[in-house]
C-alpha cells in the first residue's frame, strides 16, 4: 500500500490575478520608485548647477570669459550690447600683434568711459556682479581697444595723406573706422596729431570709432604717455557670440600684415630668450671641454 506522501501529486500553482490599484508595470517598477527617483532628480538639481557655475568660472579665470560692450568707442566693429569672448590664452603662446581687439584693465590708470551707477538693493548688488562676471552686465573698470602700436614702434598721425602712421608705414584703416550709417561719412584716423615711441612693456591702443574714442590719444599727459601696460591685458577679443544678428570674428585688419611694417616690428620678449638660448649652446660646449682637459 502507498503511502499518502508517496501518492501525492503536486498541485499546479495558480497564478494571482494582479491587483487592479497597484502601478506595477512589466518592468516591476511600482509608482513608488519612479516618485523616489524624481526626488532624487531634484535633490541633485542644486548639486548640478553648483558644479557647472563652477566649471564655468574656472574657464572664466584661466582660457575664455565673456564681456560686455558698454560704450560706442569701438563702433562700426562692436556695437553697444554686444557681448564678445575674450582668449585669455592667446598671449602665453604668441605676443600682442597689431590690430589685435583687446580687454585691459584700466583701474588705476584710465578714467571710466561709461559711468555706472551702482545698485543699492543687496539682491541687484548680487545679480549685477554675476552679470559682470558671465559678460552679460557692464564692468567699467575694463576697456577694449583695437592695438595700433607694439613695444619699440613709432606711432605718428599723420602723414600727408592724413593716414596714421607706424614705423613710418601708413595703414589703411578704411575697413573697420567708423562710418555714419546716416550719411556714409567714416571718421578720420584721428582729429589730433601725435608722435610717440611706444616703451617696453607697453601697447599704444585706439578705438575704431575715432571721434567718440576716449583712447591712448586722450592720456598722453598721463604716466606711460598714453600707452597702456602690457600687463593689464586681460585677452584678445576674437568672436561675437550676442546678438545672433551679429555673430562673426574679428579678424585682424589686413593693413597690419603689411611686409614692411612686419620687418619693422621691434624686438620681442620671446626673442631675448631666443637669443638666450642660442648663446648658451657654445658656452656650455666650451666649459664642457674644459672639465674634460
Amino acid at each position: 500500500m502507498r503511502s499518502e506522501a508517496e501518492g501525492a501529486v503536486p498541485e499546479e500553482k495558480q497564478p494571482v490575478a494582479p491587483d487592479p490599484e497597484s502601478t506595477d508595470d512589466d518592468t516591476g517598477d511600482t509608482g513608488g520608485k519612479r516618485k523616489k527617483k524624481q526626488g532624487s532628480f531634484w535633490k541633485e538639481l542644486p548639486v548640478l548647477i553648483g558644479v557647472a557655475l563652477v566649471l564655468a568660472l574656472v574657464i572664466k579665470a584661466f582660457a575664455v570669459q565673456a564681456f560686455y560692450i558698454p560704450s560706442g568707442s569701438m563702433e562700426n566693429t562692436l556695437q553697444i550690447g554686444d557681448r564678445v569672448l575674450v582668449n585669455k590664452i592667446v598671449y602665453h603662446t604668441r605676443d600682442i600683434a597689431r590690430g589685435d581687439i583687446v580687454v585691459f584693465n584700466g583701474v588705476d590708470s584710465w578714467d571710466p568711459e561709461t559711468t555706472i551707477q551702482e545698485p543699492t538693493n543687496p539682491v541687484a548688488k548680487v545679480l549685477r556682479a554675476i552679470g559682470g562676471a558671465f559678460g552679460v552686465a557692464p564692468n567699467e573698470k575694463d576697456y577694449i581697444k583695437r592695438v595700433i602700436g607694439v613695444p619699440g614702434d613709432t606711432v605718428k598721425c599723420c602723414d600727408a595723406q592724413d593716414r596714421v602712421t607706424v614705423n613710418g608705414v601708413a595703414l589703411d584703416e578704411k575697413s573697420y573706422l567708423f562710418t555714419d550709417p546716416a550719411t556714409g561719412e567714416q571718421n578720420k584716423p584721428s582729429n589730433e596729431r601725435f608722435e610717440v615711441k611706444v616703451q617696453q612693456g607697453q601697447l599704444w591702443v585706439m578705438g575704431d570709432h575715432r571721434e567718440l574714442s576716449y583712447d591712448s590719444r586722450s592720456h598722453r599727459g598721463d604716466p606711460g604717455g598714453g600707452t597702456i601696460p602690457i600687463n593689464r591685458v586681460i585677452g584678445r577679443a576674437f568672436v561675437i557670440v550676442w546678438p545672433p544678428s551679429r555673430v562673426g570674428t574679428l579678424p585682424i585688419p589686413g593693413t597690419f600684415k603689411q611686409p614692411t611694417l612686419k620687418a619693422a616690428m621691434a624686438t620681442t620678449p620671446a626673442t631675448p630668450l631666443a637669443l638666450g638660448l642660442v648663446g648658451a649652446v657654445p658656452l656650455t660646449y666650451l666649459r664642457r671641454r674644459f672639465r674634460n682637459r
